[in-house]
């Protein structure tokens, strides 16, 4: 019955959320904030879902090697550095990502998709249209002349890119490898690297009523100011290795409060 009474409610919020983002792309095509508005939409329907999302900054650490010797550290959280353009890499786990991760997601903020969601009816014009950027990974040529145009964008409009750097979705499998390309376009554009992570989200299911908590952390930044292209699959090594060990401990820490008596 809870199933039933749930997708119910949610085909009716996705509904109004599509026709009001299809409004406002409308309004202002290709805007950089239609992303953050339609994220904080979709994020706001976690606890219908059952979910407590719990967002949060981590504290910034003195320095965070990459392996590289460009001594490549964290950036200072000065005015000046959140303005600039950065990277943001999202561990993807499943469809929930559309109602957690999105709590995150900043201002000037656009994401970096699949060029085949440009053919789903509804969503492919919507994410289009609100700015994101499509890519054909199949395509080497295509996908290396995007990348160019992405950090052309990143620096003519100060505009950060989201991007799901292990290309699929994990389902459980914890983190997967990580591709190389969008560590290419954070060294070519000199935009820190800011990883976000989602705890686990295996347990949440629809027919449940309470689905527990998801921890979403945004890291501090690793600046990229001084590391040579040469070092990206050193500087991707080093962000997935980080982002590993930070999963694990945010999976036992929501683990923990799930299992305190509510």
């Amino acid at each position: 019955m809870l199933l039933i009474a749930r997708s119910i409610i949610l085909a009716v919020l996705l509904t109004l959320a599509f026709f009001f983002a299809i409004i406002l792309c409308i309004v202002r095509p290709m805007h950089r904030d239609n992303v953050h508005v339609i994220a904080k939409l979709f994020s706001s329907v976690a606890p219908i879902l059952g979910i407590k999302v719990i967002t949060r900054n981590a504290v910034i650490n003195p320095q965070v090697d990459t392996g590289a010797e460009a001594n490549a550290g964290t950036d200072t959280e000065t005015e000046a550095s959140l303005k600039q353009p950065k990277i943001y890499l999202a561990n993807h786990q499943n469809n929930f990502d559309l109602f957690t991760h999105t709590s995150a997601v900043p201002e000037a903020t656009v994401s970096l998709g699949k060029k085949s969601l440009a053919w789903m009816p509804l969503f492919g014009q919507i994410y289009w249209l609100s700015g994101n950027i499509l890519i054909d990974r199949k395509n080497r040529h295509s996908a290396f002349d995007t990348m160019a145009k992405t950090v052309k964008r990143m620096r003519e409009k100060l505009l950060s890119v989201w991007i799901f750097p292990e290309g699929t979705r994990s389902r459980g499998r914890g983190l997967l490898p990580f591709k190389v390309g969008a560590f290419h376009t954070a060294i070519a554009a000199k935009a820190s690297i800011v990883p976000v992570l989602a705890s686990c989200q295996n347990h949440i299911k629809l027919n449940k009523w309470n689905n527990g908590v998801v921890i979403v952390e945004m890291m501090a930044p690793m600046s990229t100011a001084n590391v040579d292209k040469a070092d990206a699959k050193k500087l991707c090594a080093k962000v997935h290795q980080v982002m590993s060990q930070r999963l694990a401990e945010l999976n036992q820490e929501a683990s923990l409060l799930m299992a305190k008596p509510q």
